[in-house]
């Protein structure tokens, strides 16, 4: 349901297709996303999907009348303290969402015509991010009309706590399944198929209703072997994509997975992340089954860009999948979240591999910051990996979160230094307040971080006719105030206010010049022309260049003099002097220092173009493969 990305699949129920059709049971999937876009305008829909900001839940509230009938003050709260007030939206932009609200109706009535309802027994409704509201509002219209249907929902919404409260306050939703569900879904679906619910007490993963009352079985059974997953099945989404009116401008990109959980998070869960929920245990597929499902889905659907869905990337890919990928003549185009520490040699490996665009969980550049985060990564290895993707021409997105218990103001004004000085690499994506999410540490040891008086957001009130302690237990998003003992700045972002500037300022007037060494036999040469570059040439030779160069990776003093006794043994060298001449790099910004470590900035080639993301080969291919 609405509002899915409308260029990519479910790749969720696409697996449980999948594996029903090995039972032999039969399944189709309904992407009523492309509907509800032809119903209201894509450009209305990708607003809301893409620009309107998500804990506003606008896409989620534009259904509430559906579901609960007229509610005038609650709607005209919501518009007046979320739209108008937290988000400052403009008048136009709310006349555009009400637009929008009146054709519900009519579309809920289509999606009711539509389908063959009677020739189906069960109906699944996958819900993420803002899909809850419309799925329980067909769900409940569906369950009246057709009562014979069984209504099953999962989805991140629906997970855990979440899960089981939803489940208590709708009437007309017989189960749920909570967390992965390759087996629990399929389960149900046998004992429902059946008519055995006396066993269903017996499926680790679900909740059901027995005697008005709604039973957890607890968490689901991990999927151990990832190789045993089936094929996802995306035919529905294509046959569907290319039967809307919608679809000419969209090009989908293809989801792919090749592990579930974080080997990060297993030894040390960041303080601020909630994904995974109770499944951090890290599981990742054999390089076999990897590059057999990469081809199975490129070639089935003529696309050669995926999106790798995983939380991080597998690090034994490395010696394993990645240099088979590289080998390889015809390369595909990759997305990989992968964690940032990785060295110059292991980020070339990937670009050569395809992997064109990363997400490496960059989230500041303070030491401290980076601590109270328990990110196990430092400042000047985030600034490495910018600079080494940037050299290899692959596309970073990362970002600078702040207002986390026990900041100070020394570490924005040391960040802001940084920033000035890598201001010719790749912006970040964003740059905002710290949220609390449900899962993550944050949450779950509130008082111990820093945090009291953990509340729903505030729309949560306006999508939930529910008391606060039934919201609590459905939110997935909350809002909080420091805990005193934190002793943190009263505004959320008074200590990040220059770096919050500065990157605005960044992403609106990127820098133009660049830094860069050209090496001949006997010296290196660097190259500055940033805007305010100090130094515009220097000429670095014998134990000047062999600290530059040396510093390519970050080093402290000590390893640098070991490198000069290595490589300049007939010459003494004074740890004072060498010091006196990396901080003279550092003030004309050729060098960056976190007052221990040194990391050279300068780029060690002109960088390599990044590659535009291919798109599917013909549309004729796609028609050919969907009718086979």
């Amino acid at each position: 349901m609405p509002f899915g990305a409308l260029n990519r699949q479910a790749l969720g129920i696409s697996l449980l297709k999948a594996a029903l059709l090995e039972r032999g049971v039969a399944c189709d999937l309904r992407y009523f996303t492309f509907d509800f876009a032809e119903f209201i305008g894509l450009d209305d829909y990708q607003w809301i999907n893409f620009e309107l900001p998500y804990t506003a839940f606008a896409g989620d509230w534009v259904f509430t009348q559906a579901l609960y009938g007229t509610r005038a003050s609650q709607d005209a709260a919501y518009i007046k303290e979320v739209l108008f007030e937290t988000w400052q939206l403009k008048p136009n932009a709310v006349k555009r969402l009400q637009s929008v609200r009146a054709k519900v109706e009519g579309f809920l009535d289509f999606c009711l015509d539509v389908m063959l309802w009677n020739e189906y027994k069960m109906v699944g409704f996958t819900s993420t991010f803002e899909q809850n509201i419309a799925s329980l509002a067909l769900a409940k219209r569906l369950k009246a009309r057709f009562p014979h249907l069984s209504v099953v929902f999962g989805g991140a919404n629906w997970e855990a706590t979440m899960g089981l409260e939803l489940h208590k306050q709708f009437e007309f939703v017989d189960y749920a399944c909570s967390g992965e569900a390759e087996e629990s879904f399929p389960a149900l679906v046998d004992v429902v198929l059946h008519d055995q619910l006396e066993f269903l007490g017996t499926i680790p993963g679900i909740v059901y209703r027995q005697d008005r009352a709604s039973i957890s079985t607890g968490f689901p059974r991990l999927i151990k072997n990832m190789d045993s997953l089936p094929m996802p099945d995306y035919s529905d989404f294509f046959a569907q994509l290319e039967r809307s009116v919608t679809s000419t401008p969209i090009t989908p990109n293809l989801l792919f997975e090749t592990s579930r959980g974080c080997w990060w998070g297993a030894k040390s869960h960041c303080t601020f992340c909630g994904l995974n929920g109770g499944s951090l245990s890290f599981r990742s597929k054999s390089p076999a089954r990897a590059q057999s499902e990469l081809e199975f889905l490129s070639a089935t659907w003529g696309i050669e860009t995926l999106e790798v869905v995983d939380n991080i990337l597998d690090m034994h890919y490395f010696e394993t999948w990645l240099p088979d990928l590289a080998a390889q003549p015809e390369k595909r185009q990759l997305f990989f979240e992968i964690k940032a520490n990785l060295s110059r040699e292991q980020v070339e490996l990937l670009a050569k591999a395809g992997i064109y665009r990363v997400q490496p969980g960059i989230e500041s550049l303070s030491d401290h910051i980076l601590k109270l985060m328990r990110k196990g990564t430092t400042a000047l290895r985030n600034v490495q990996l910018l600079k080494y993707c940037f050299e290899a021409g692959i596309g970073v997105d990362w970002n600078i979160l702040y207002g986390f218990p026990g900041e100070t103001q020394a570490d924005y004004d040391a960040m802001l230094e940084m920033l000035h000085a890598i201001r010719f690499l790749q912006p970040p994506a964003a740059c905002g307040a710290i949220r609390l999410d449900r899962f993550s540490p944050n949450f779950d040891q509130s008082l111990e971080f820093g945090f009291e008086n953990v509340r729903p957001m505030k729309p949560y009130q306006y999508l939930y006719p529910f008391a606060i302690e039934v919201l609590h237990k459905i939110a997935y998003y909350f809002e909080y105030d420091y805990a005193k003992k934190a002793n943190h700045a009263t505004a959320q972002n008074e200590y990040a206010r220059g770096v919050i500037a500065f990157i605005d300022q960044w992403k609106r007037q990127p820098e133009t010049g660049r830094l860069y060494g050209i090496a001949s036999q006997d010296s290196w040469k660097l190259i500055d022309s940033r805007i305010n570059a100090t130094c515009p040439n220097l000429e670095l030779r014998g134990a000047d260049r062999t600290i530059y160069e040396h510093c390519d990776s970050l080093h402290n003093l000590n390893r640098i003099m070991k490198k000069l006794a290595q490589e300049h043994p007939e010459q003494p060298f004074e740890p004072s002097s060498v010091k006196a001449f990396l901080e003279s790099l550092v003030a004309h910004k050729l060098m960056i220092s976190d007052g221990t470590n040194y990391l050279s900035l300068a780029l060690n080639a002109a960088p390599a173009k990044r590659p535009e993301p291919r798109v599917a080969k013909t549309q004729a291919r796609r028609v050919e493969l969907v009718a086979q």
